[in-house]
């Protein structure tokens, strides 16, 4: 296992690097001056000269690479032309919501989408199936933006229900004091149970248009694992022996079923962690996609550079974690 972990580690090296160039290279391709942005249309051109040379702009790509590559070695990430405030610090503050987001959303898939995808294949060929996998291709075929404009205008424009934006109310953040980042966690903390609920509210409609995507793939994946195991001589086997059904399908079928939806899970985590930029917009979330997707705005370098490549490195790091676990329940991988 120990070999297997460090073959794993060492295959993440030429990946990791490859994400720093690509990330380099595209967002230098993006037109437009991050001097002349941060200094107004009214700039003189020596003051735009000026500010590039302090930026070390003027400097040829190679050599901007291999200070990128420097700071990345070192941990630091470097400053925000526009706010000044490290980049560390700003992933630090911003992490959690987009972690708190991405987990309620993997949540709402898990509790939906397996149940949804193992009543599909008990029931294969019927209107159940048919319902559920009709509904699975509308779900993975729906884009994030139109299901959350979607959702705002339902319920929280129309009917009122829930709000369209934010983390928390400002008349419950007043009485909110932030410990870990996590607002659910530390509402509970704090025992402030009006704070929760209201947190706990603002969560649903993203949560709900996040996971939609991958309460899709869930069920699909779990309709596919169980149609394969149930199809095996110990299914056919332990019914023969008169076992009732859902214990044949909770205890046998399901436990061998849940190896690629576990993988797949996994996978659509780290992918939510990294891909929640639309969703985090469209709702005013403060996480980490509506900061890259100002400092992109902004042509705040820095800012897009080290958030593009954290979102990275945790979608990398979750990868290797799903791989590790699936080597562990299914020792044939390591070999």
């Amino acid at each position: 296992m120990l070999q297997y972990i460090f073959k794993r580690l060492l295959s993440l090296l030429p990946v990791i690097l490859g994400i720093t160039l690509l990330v380099f290279l595209l967002l230098h391709l993006i037109p437009g001056d991050p001097a002349t942005v941060l200094l107004g249309e009214r700039a003189t051109p020596e003051q735009i000269a000026i500010l590039r040379e302090k930026l070390g702009l003027n400097q040829p790509l190679p050599l901007q690479y291999a200070a990128f590559l420097g700071q990345l070695l070192t941990f630091d990430l470097g400053k925000s032309i526009i706010s000044g405030i490290p980049i560390s610090l700003e992933i630090s503050n911003r992490f959690p919501a987009t972690f708190e987001l991405s987990l309620a959303a993997i949540f709402v898939a898990i509790i939906i989408g397996i149940p949804a995808g193992m009543l599909a294949a008990v029931r294969k060929n019927t209107w159940i199936d048919n319902l559920a996998m009709s509904g699975s291709l509308i779900g993975v075929s729906m884009p994030v933006y139109w299901l959350g404009l979607l959702l705002i205008y339902l319920f929280a424009i129309n009917l009122n229900w829930l709000p369209p934006s934010g983390r928390i109310s400002v008349e419950n953040s007043l009485n909110f004091e932030p410990i870990t980042g996590f607002y659910i966690l530390d509402s509970l903390l704090e025992l402030n149970f009006s704070a929760f609920l209201d947190v706990l509210a603002h969560l649903i409609l993203p949560a709900l248009a996040l996971g939609t995507i991958p309460l899709a793939i869930v069920a699909r994946i779990t309709r596919s694992a169980m149609l394969e195991v149930l199809s095996q001589d110990y299914i056919r086997t332990a019914k023969a022996k008169g076992l009732k059904e859902i214990y044949i399908l909770l205890v046998h079928a399901f436990k061998n079923a849940l190896l690629p939806v576990s993988t797949i899970i996994g996978l659509q985590f780290g992918t939510l962690l990294g891909g929640a930029i639309l969703t985090e917009t469209i709702f005013s979330w403060p996480g980490v996609g509506t900061w890259i997707y100002e400092g992109i705005l902004a042509r705040d370098y820095p800012v897009v550079q080290g958030g593009v490549m954290f979102v990275a490195l945790v979608f990398v790091l979750v990868n290797l974690l799903v791989d590790l676990f699936y080597a562990f329940i299914d020792p044939r991988i390591r070999f």
